[in-house]
This record gives C-alpha cells, structure tokens and sequence, in this order.
C-alpha cells in the first residue's frame, strides 16, 4: 500500500515485528516533504471555512497554527522512535506506527494502539460515504436547476446517494489485493490537490469580486452561548482531523537515505511540509470564510454552486468522490485483512475461512470468491452505509473522527514512546513538561469530541 494518501486516508501498515530489508533507501528531505504534503492534504481542508466561521478572524487563525505547532512537536518526538536503542544509530528500525508502540511499550499497548486504528479506519470510511454523497448531490444539483428551473425540486436526499456509493464500495471490496494497485496513491494525490487549489481559487476569486472581506473577529453569532461554545468545540474538531499525519511519518521515514540520520531528516522535512500545509490551510479557510461570512457552508465547494462555472465546480466534486472511492479503500483493506487473518488462525479447519470460488463473467477477468470474505466485507459495507444514512452530518462526522484519534494517535503514544526510549526520569522537568503537553491536549481533545457528539444528537434531533 503506498503511503501517497490523504493523511486521514493512509493508515500505516500494520507490522508488529521489524526485519531489515535489503531495499536500499533513497529518500531525502524533499521527497519525504511531498510525502507529507501529500498524506495531509485531503478531505478534511473543505471543512476548513466552516470552522474558520465558528471561530473568527482571530481565533480562526490562532487554532490552524497551534495544531500545527502541536503536530509539528509530536512528530518530532516520533522521529526519534523510528530506531532503537538510540534514535540515530540503533540497529532495530520500527517501519510502521503499530510497531514503534508495540516494541516500545509493549504488547498492551499495541492492542489498545490497534484499537483506535481499526476504530478510524471504520469512522473514515463512513465519513468518505457522507462526503462523497454530499458531492454526488451537488453535481445532480447543478444540472437539474439549469434544465428545470428555479423552483424545480432539486433537493435530493442524501440516501439515495449514500447507497450508490455504498454499491460501488460493495462491488470493490470483493477485489482481491486492491490496496495494492500502485496507482491508487497516485490517484488520490492527484485527486486531492485539484480539488483543494479549486476551492481556494473559488474563493479568491469570489472575494475579489465582491470587494469587500466578510466574516467578523468572532465568528458567526449564536443564539445562546452554550450554542457558541458548541460550535466551536466542532470546529476544532474538524481542525484536528484535517492536520496530523503520524500515522504515515514512521513509514516515510523507513524510505531515507542514511547518513544523515533519518531523524535528523524527518525533522527538516516535517518543519518545511508543516509551514506549507498550514499555509494551504490558513488560505483555503480564510478565503472560504471572507468569501461568504456567516453564510460558509460546512463543505466548501457546496457554497460555490450559485457563483462558480458549474463544470469546475462539478469537475472538483467529481475529484472528490474519485478520490474516496479510492480511499475507502485504503482504509478498509487492512482492516479486512486483519480481520480476515484473525479468523482464518482462529479456525484453521474451517472450510468456510479456507474454501475459495472461481467466478467467470463475461467481459470480465476471472476472480475467485471467498465465503468469509463475501459475508464480513459485505457486512462491513452495509454497516458504514446505514450509519452514513443515519447521520449524514460532514462536519460533526469529522470533528468526531478527529477529536476521537488526535490524542491517543498524535500525543499520547508519541509522548510515551519517547520516555521510555529516552529513559527521562519522573518528575524531571522534561518529564513534567510532556505531561503537562499530553495533558493539555488531553482536554482539548475531551472539548471538541464532546461538541462532535452534541452536534450529532442536535442534528439528528432537530
């Protein structure tokens, strides 16, 4: 699986035990800068506006860049787990995240590290269904209005969309070996990119259009301040899912050349890849936000239906349902396999796990067919379907997602593996000042994913 993905569609893969390969390494600071850029740059900046507007000009700008602070610390802190003993010589190298936790901190935690893993990659693909409905939706939108007039009825449900992705999804996970089509990255990368400048350029343009900023340095006004408080809780969700990308750092790292030390390389190229992507994001929120104010819709290209050209904006959603027809995926396929594994070692006699069926379609190769694989990926699917039918709500799905793993995933983890490899003792000052990060980010955490899961309730209720 290659790690040129979007940073909340590539999960790292899942080895648990090293072995030196004899590939030889050749990566430096700017290839592993593309990495990076291009594993964190996805699905989540379209909810970047939305956020920028439940906060305003100044706390807007002020949260983009202390995520990225934050994310910039704790990949630094992750670099130096990447080999043991010591950080720049040692001989074992850790080439997945799973594996940095699972011999750093042992097995406990590497099944509870698994956990949120498996948990993500379930919460993605189900914010991939909602997100590609949502664009699905609003190209229909913008032909039905043209050909039947303004009071057409154009308001399509979501579900109906939801459960075409849903069959498509149903019809790619039968695929064997699908995550390892080397063009699938390449894809999503290309898929990303486009789609992210369109909706900065849409922005810009709009707001040197009308000719004036919107937006005011507190944020769209709410009826009460619990409301408000609410508000921004999710958007700091939908912050937190847009930034970090720890999962994939210890995999690009595993692609450096050596000397120098990878650590010392990752580090730079972190630095640099952090300053870009923020700049991207910080661009693409601030121009969402001065383009329509209080009016900034949740997924950016939705608001540009009424001034963009409709075949850019319908070229840009086509970008982002092509992207995460390819990203569930991604996610998905280790999790199979995982699950998959545990089951054929479980029961080894089983002709269900073992047996295996040669399809013959015409027009199509051959392909075999597996009972367990039939029975749980189709479960699989059916269940990320009905949950996307269900809660149907991009930015409370993505302020969940993000707040869900941001600490475990992006701090915790980080911070405890390099105590115990750095042999800090307790209650030194650097010891006490990555308690206090951990635990600051701890309630940060606690806050938006709290607000993520009123916004639920609040939207399926009202």
């Amino acid at each position: 699986m290659g790690i040129l993905n979007d940073a909340n569609d590539q999960i790292p893969l899942l080895h648990t035990q090293n072995s030196e390969s004899s590939l030889i390494r050749t990566g430096n600071v700017w290839t592993a800068v593309a990495h990076i850029i291009t594993g964190v740059i996805g699905s989540g900046v379209l909810s970047l506006a939305w956020s920028m507007a439940q906060l305003g000009w100044i706390a807007g700008p002020l949260a983009m860049l202390s995520f990225a602070l934050v994310t910039l610390i704790s990949t630094f802190l992750l670099c130096n787990c990447y080999r043991s003993p010591d950080p720049e010589y040692g001989l074992h190298r850790n080439r997945s995240y799973l594996e940095a936790v699972h011999n750093n901190l042992g097995k406990k935690n590497a099944m509870v590290c698994s956990l949120f893993l498996q948990v993500g990659l379930f919460g993605a693909d189900i914010a991939y269904t909602i997100t590609s409905a949502i664009s699905l939706r609003a190209i229909q939108n913008s032909y039905c209005y043209p050909i039947e007039g303004k009071l057409a009825n154009c308001q399509y449900g979501d579900a109906s969309f939801i459960l075409m992705f849903g069959v498509v999804q149903l019809f790619l996970s039968q695929l064997p070996d699908f995550d390892n089509i080397q063009w699938l990255s390449i894809l999503a990368a290309v898929m990303s990119f486009s789609y992210s400048f369109i909706g900065l350029g849409l922005g810009f343009v709009k707001v040197i259009g009308d000719g004036y900023i919107k937006g005011s340095i507190t944020g769209i006004s709410a009826f009460t301040a619990a409301d408000k408080v609410w508000s921004i809780s999710q958007a700091l969700g939908d912050i937190a899912f847009a930034y970090p990308y720890s999962l994939i750092l210890i995999e690009i790292q595993d692609t450096l050349k050596s000397p120098p030390p990878e650590n010392q390389t990752m580090k730079k190229a972190s630095t640099i890849a952090t300053v870009i992507t923020t700049f991207l994001y910080l661009s693409c929120g601030g121009f969402g936000y001065a383009a329509f104010g209080d009016d900034t819709p949740g997924n950016l290209l939705t608001g540009f239906e009424s001034y963009g050209p409709r075949w850019l904006i319908n070229f840009a959603n086509a970008c982002i349902v092509l992207h995460l027809v390819g990203g569930y995926q991604v996610y998905s396929q280790p999790l199979f396999a995982n699950v998959e594994k545990w089951f054929a070692e479980e029961f080894p006699d089983s002709g269900f796990m073992k047996e295996n069926y040669t399809i013959r379609l015409p027009l199509l190769p051959v392909f075999t067919l597996n009972p367990l694989r039939l029975c749980f990926r189709t479960a699989y699917v059916v269940s990320t379907t009905g949950i996307a039918i269900i809660f149907p709500y991009f930015n409370q799905i993505l302020g969940l997602l993000g707040a869900l793993n941001f600490w475990p995933l992006t701090i915790y983890f980080p911070v405890e593996m390099y105590l115990r490899q750095s042999q800090i003792e307790a209650w030194t000052a650097k010891w006490f000042m990555l308690r206090i990060f951990s635990i600051i980010c701890l309630f940060v955490t606690l806050f938006a994913l709290f607000g993520s899961i009123h916004g639920l309730i609040s939207e399926k209720l009202g």
